[in-house]
């Protein structure tokens, strides 16, 4: 089964095709990130608009590459929610008409979903690909989530962030020192240059039993900090190490304690920030320890993209599972009401770029 995914949830149009005998065909990805730059944050008519104009070219692109053609496609997957109302409705508008026009299936796909199984996408060469039941680490600019997997579509939620995100906290942070936008990629790339424990910030929450998060309280320190200080390059690169230690270790602690609480070894990590290459190395360490595992995606299927909705859909088509012919998204959308898919043969990977 060839199946076309398209992601339009926030600020990123993002277009792939996978196949289900062979892997993933293509994949495009177009950032808005230079278009919201001067406003310091998504616009949310201006990101609907640009996936718009550029939704249409990514797929004439992307299955160019995949030397595929429309009439090629056994479905269509689309991010359906949670996300930007209209941003989500320009890419399931899309979707829907070209499903319609195929006389092909069409399926809206969750997008946190589709994170969690972005480290599903490629084999670990020692390892292969992890296999529920596992614990999953979401965490990106607009979630913090620890989720216990049981089967594909079966999720628990464990814990969760009560305030900020973790990626959110970055942004803010690196906003208030006065870093560019987007700030959270920013922070990270200053903290390489800080001196570990010349700041040390709580690591909130992980004083008191159980799996919340809460980010808040730490971007108040860091501003006080930041506030009594010279303000000098040096200082600047310091407190960003010292806030993204906070972070990361924080992460780790509720990590480790969601896989003793779900009584698993194998953690899967995914959203923006599972790119970062500190929590990585934390978190690999972490499981070693515990003679576990840890599997992240690639560093550029971290963020949003089409791959993983591509790959989300195709489990979900493949099951049976589609939708009407209706255009409908889910802004605010729970994961856990999502419906198990059946167990499944899952081939093998191989990547074309």
């Amino acid at each position: 089964m060839k199946v076309l995914g398209i992601e339009t949830s926030c600020d990123e149009t993002g277009v792939a095709v996978y196949d289900t005998d062979s892997g993933l065909r293509a994949h495009a990805l177009y950032s808005q990130i230079a278009l919201h730059a001067e406003y310091g944050g998504v616009v949310p008519e201006l990101a609907s608009r640009d996936h718009v104009r550029k939704l249409l070219p990514l797929v004439r692109e992307t299955l160019r590459e995949a030397g595929m053609t429309t009439s090629d496609l056994d479905g269509v997957a689309y991010t359906a929610g949670p996300g930007l109302v209209g941003a989500l409705l320009v890419g399931a508008g899309v979707a829907r008409s070209m499903a319609w026009a195929l006389d092909v299936p069409a399926i809206g796909v969750h997008h946190m979903e589709g994170h969690l199984l972005a480290p599903l996408l490629e084999d670990d060469p020692e390892r292969g690909r992890p296999e529920p039941p596992f614990v999953a680490l979401l965490v990106s600019g607009g979630h913090t989530q620890l989720v216990h997997v049981e089967a594909i579509g079966r999720y628990r939620l464990l814990g969760e962030t009560l305030d900020d995100a973790a990626g959110e906290a970055f942004d803010k942070t690196a906003k208030l020192m006065g870093l560019p936008y987007p700030g959270g990629p920013q922070l990270a790339a200053l903290a390489e240059q800080g001196r570990p424990g010349v700041f040390r910030f709580a690591r909130p929450m992980t004083d008191r039993p159980g799996l919340d998060f809460s980010f808040s309280g730490l971007k108040t320190q860091v501003l006080l900090a930041w506030k009594e200080s010279d303000r000098s390059d040096a200082v600047r690169a310091d407190i960003a190490r010292g806030f993204e230690d906070a972070v990361v270790e924080t992460l780790s602690i509720k990590c480790e304690r969601a896989l003793e609480a779900a009584g698993c070894d194998t953690l899967v990590v995914a959203g923006g920030v599972g790119a970062n290459k500190r929590l990585r190395a934390r978190l690999d360490e972490m499981t070693r320890k515990r003679g576990g595992r840890v599997s992240f995606p690639r560093p550029q299927f971290c963020t949003d993209n089409g791959a993983m909705i591509a790959y989300a859909g195709a489990l979900r088509l493949a099951a049976g599972q589609h939708g009407d012919l209706a255009v409908r998204v889910t802004p605010r959308w729970d994961m856990a009401s999502l419906s198990p898919v059946a167990p499944l043969r899952d081939p093998g990977l191989e990547i074309r770029d």
